[in-house]
């Protein structure tokens, strides 16, 4: 059988320009875009002397904001925003994770939290004064991060997430402010005890609480059995996350961190005591609920107890993760955890008919 035409040395070439094309244009999409991020304080709505501390995170270039693609992120109970939401573990941030999906991302401290203002009370021994930053005092702590974003992207209304106590802060503001929420995301969500809480403990509450690294690093892996622990934080994870964390309370001097005690007054006046401070029933927007499975901070019966209460969100959604606690967004498992909500907010409305 004799051998078919020779393909010509310029079809070859051709060819092997092409292949080489796609290959490179392949590799431009395997890079993430490249991010615009701007670190900065804005006044609180009660008090000039209070300045909250905001970051936001767009790919570089975005001229133009569409209110459905912000997302706004508030803390729990302990820790600030920024070394959970934005916390580069493996060289990526659950903050640069939405912001190169297209989104407009920002994170807000609550007074007292991270790079936002430390009342005096803060400065004094704890005895001295009373429980400040309440969950109502967040709440509009918040509303001013939302007024601030709304304004400046000249929009109606944006998402919001919050995690652990930030989901009460997020969810009592959504009941007074549905006009100005898209959709809204409560990461292992604050609701009544049916057992002692892991904080807050009996005895007085002064104005503030200490923590330690050591007892941050027992309370997140309490109720992880104990074969799944070391595999629960990849190595190193914990180490850049506590070191980041303490680090934004220079008092402390690295050992200690400040946190306020409102949000504990708030607990054994409501949570603990058996009744809700605000009500989900007046949540009006679309609601996603998720958990991980081994929180032991606010177990899986207090998420399916606020889901039965969202009555008047238009749809909600309620997930669970396997392998994973109260702070599944830093753990192995985090990339379900960022898929999950990024599925939520970015899908077109689930309502719609095809």
């Amino acid at each position: 059988m004799s051998p078919g035409p020779r393909m010509p040395r310029a079809a070859v070439g051709a060819l092997l320009a092409a292949a080489m094309l796609l290959l490179t244009a392949g590799a431009a999409r395997a890079q993430p875009p490249a991010l615009t991020t701007e670190s900065y304080t804005i006044p609180a709505t009660d008090d000039p002397a209070i300045h909250l501390f905001v970051r936001n995170k767009h790919p570089a270039g975005m001229t133009h904001f569409s209110g459905d693609k912000i997302l706004l992120f508030v803390h729990g109970a302990t820790y600030p925003a920024e070394t959970a939401f934005d916390l580069p573990l493996n060289g990526l941030s659950m903050m640069d994770y939405v912001a190169q999906h297209g989104w407009d991302v920002w994170l807000v401290d609550v007074r007292g939290y991270g790079g936002s203002t430390r009342p005096p009370a803060m400065d004094a021994p704890p005895a001295a004064n009373p429980p400040f930053a309440d969950t109502p005092t967040a709440a509009r702590d918040v509303g001013a991060a939302v007024d601030h974003i709304v304004t400046k992207r000249g929009v109606a209304r944006i998402n919001l997430m919050g995690w652990s106590w930030g989901t009460a802060i997020m969810g009592l503001y959504t009941t007074t402010h549905n006009d100005k929420v898209n959709r809204l995301v409560l990461y292992a969500p604050l609701w009544i005890f049916n057992s002692r809480p892991l904080i807050g403990g009996d005895g007085p509450l002064g104005a503030y609480r200490t923590v330690t690294q050591e007892q941050a690093h027992k309370r997140w892996i309490m109720g992880v059995a104990p074969d799944q622990v070391a595999s629960l934080i990849p190595p190193g994870w914990f180490e850049q996350w506590a070191k980041a964390t303490w680090a934004t309370d220079p008092a402390g001097g690295g050992k200690t961190l400040r946190a306020p005690n409102g949000v504990l007054a708030d607990v054994r006046a409501y949570w603990a005591a058996g009744r809700a401070q605000y009500n989900p029933e007046d949540i009006r927007v679309p609601t996603l609920l998720i958990h991980a499975e081994w929180d032991a901070d606010l177990p899986s019966y207090q998420a399916q107890g606020y889901f039965t209460h969202l009555t008047h969100a238009p749809y909600k959604r309620f997930v669970e993760l396997g392998q994973g606690t109260h702070t599944v967004m830093m753990e192995k498992n985090r990339m379900q955890f960022f898929h999950e909500v990024m599925n939520f907010l970015d899908e077109p409305d689930p309502q719609a008919l095809n």
